[in-house]
């Protein structure tokens, strides 16, 4: 099932291409002179700059050879039919130890890009040796000196702002344009939309409410960690249609995707009505984790949490998929969505 709606889902991004493909004259006397008319119209995009925290990249031809750094990027290529040479294995949420997500699974298929080993460091002689024509981070954490470094090898398109703050919007956007298909990349953001808002009418429980995603450590409660509006899986609730937190509203102005509240301030939760955090896969701990919290003389305090209207996600791709992306959205938003407004049903 979910892999017949990441097919659905892509259809309408990839359909000019496929079409166009198609559209080839099969005669023998016009075979030498027909061309395709998506690859003239996004080679025709080419110059191209786009402007991003370190400047300004410009990619002077259609990129063939793509390779990807940090969370996602390498799903907007695959999302709009190109697959990239090489892009970050996964570290977490991997239920099959592959380092491949399994909606990514789903459309790769039989290919087998390169996966590049980031846990410690980025691995430049890895990227290099895929022969990059150019490298897509618009989402993810590199430096100045990532950045100098992964220029060497080809143009990189790095975040437009602040590290780990961009939006599933304006990484599409970006990346879709740095390979010559933008107006896909337009295609693609309104099909996700729309499922989007569909999974959201099926739970229309959080429309009126106020999530939260938080971060819990278990042996020191005296502070509470915050996902700001920044950070894309609090960003994607409040697009979808959530409503925002006084809590959040403290930090409009941070620059950071993450902020601590002192638990001695437990009234600045008052009107969340769940809390989305980090547990494990066994419920059994989570909900021991949860006794843990409600038995805490502050954390106790809060509404959500004396409540128990906590969700914990676990260590699985659907924990992984509330970092949402081309490809996790059809893949689970469905399920997703369920489970954080369960605890509102």
């Amino acid at each position: 099932m979910r892999s017949s709606r990441i097919a659905a889902g892509l259809l309408a991004a990839t359909l000019t291409v496929s079409l166009a493909a198609c559209s080839q004259d099969a005669s023998s006397t016009s075979s030498n002179t027909s061309t395709s008319t998506a690859s003239d119209t996004s080679n025709s995009a080419f110059p191209v700059t786009i402007e991003h925290a370190f400047g300004e990249t410009t990619i002077e031809s259609k990129p063939e050879r793509i390779a990807t750094v940090g969370w996602s990027n390498h799903e907007v290529p695959l999302a709009l039919g190109v697959t990239p040479v090489g892009f970050e294995k996964a570290t977490w949420g991997d239920d099959d130890g592959n380092g491949i997500l399994p909606w990514v699974e789903d459309v790769l298929g039989d290919e087998e890009p390169v996966l590049f080993d980031a846990t410690d460091a980025l691995p430049f002689e890895e990227i290099a040796n895929t022969a990059p024509d150019v490298i897509l981070a618009s989402y993810s954490g590199i430096t100045q000196e990532d950045y100098d470094q992964l220029s060497q090898i080809a143009p990189v398109i790095a975040y437009p702002d602040i590290a780990w703050g961009t939006s599933l919007d304006e990484m599409i956007e970006m990346n879709s344009k740095a390979i010559g298909l933008e107006q896909q990349g337009k295609d693609l953001i309104a099909d996700l939309d729309a499922q989007v808002a569909s999974a959201m009418d099926a739970n229309a429980e959080l429309k009126d409410a106020k999530p939260v995603f938080a971060f819990f450590d278990e042996s020191d409660f005296s502070q509470i960690g915050i996902y700001t509006s920044i950070d894309p899986r609090m960003s994607f609730l409040l697009d979808a249609g959530v409503q925002e937190a006084e809590v959040l509203k403290q930090f409009e102005d941070s620059d950071s995707f993450y902020e601590q509240v002192s638990a001695e301030n437990p009234e600045d939760f008052a009107d969340v009505d769940v809390i989305i955090t980090y547990g494990t896969s066994d419920d059994a701990a989570n909900a021991a984790l949860l006794e843990k919290m409600q038995d805490d003389p502050l954390l106790s305090r809060i509404p959500a949490i004396a409540e128990g209207k906590v969700v914990f996600l676990g260590e699985d791709p659907l924990a992984a998929s509330a970092n949402e992306s081309p490809l996790s959205i059809p893949w689970g938003i469905d399920e997703y969505l369920a489970k954080i407004s369960a605890p509102l049903k």
